[in-house]
């Protein structure tokens, strides 16, 4: 394994969000003619944004679900934005957006290969079964996260929170964030 440092990208936040009132999605998509609506197929409106790029779930129960940014101020902003917007053409939101991170997607590369039938032996909890997927996949306690680790040296994380605490990243002088636990065992 390499001892140059892992290169660690986010690639999706999944955020939730609460409007806590009722919305008409006929009347968003009067306003919003590019928002994709089709209730016989799926309850909730698509609302895409171009910058940040993401895309935003909005259902009439006043619940939206954000997807494609890359870090939580991005999804945060996301939403700011999809509610401006609205504000902007008449739709009634009288309060703050309640937004709650559900998801964030990391993936890293370690700079090396990966002996994975020997990291069985190294973790617990970790299952890896060549014959039917390609990684091992090792679930952690705390946080309850979910890395796919491919012998190239390449790993997804799957199920964080949080970015700061970084579920998925690697804090300085901290040998209980996933990837540091990780490191630990010299592949």
């Amino acid at each position: 394994m390499s001892k140059r440092k892992p290169i660690i990208s986010i690639q999706n936040i999944v955020a939730s969000v609460s409007l806590n009132q009722k919305i008409d999605l006929q009347k968003i998509v009067e306003k919003f003619p590019q928002t994709e609506y089709n209730p016989s197929v799926f309850p909730g409106l698509v609302f895409r944004l171009k910058k940040p790029k993401t895309a935003t779930l909005i259902f009439g129960t006043g619940k939206m679900v954000c997807t494609g940014a890359k870090s939580e101020k991005e999804s945060r902003s996301a939403v700011e934005k999809v509610v401006k917007e609205l504000r902007g053409e008449g739709i009634q939101i009288t309060e703050k957006p309640i937004v709650n991170i559900q998801n964030i997607v990391a993936s890293a590369e370690l700079g090396g290969e990966i002996d994975l039938e020997s990291l069985v032996y190294k973790l617990s909890r970790v299952m890896y079964e060549p014959e039917q997927f390609p990684g091992a996949v090792y679930r952690m306690d705390e946080p309850k996260v979910v890395f796919l680790i491919f012998s190239a040296g390449k790993l997804v994380c799957v199920g964080a929170k949080k970015t700061k605490s970084s579920n998925c990243s690697k804090k300085k002088n901290s040998s209980t964030t996933p990837l540091n636990q990780l490191f630990l065992l010299n592949f």
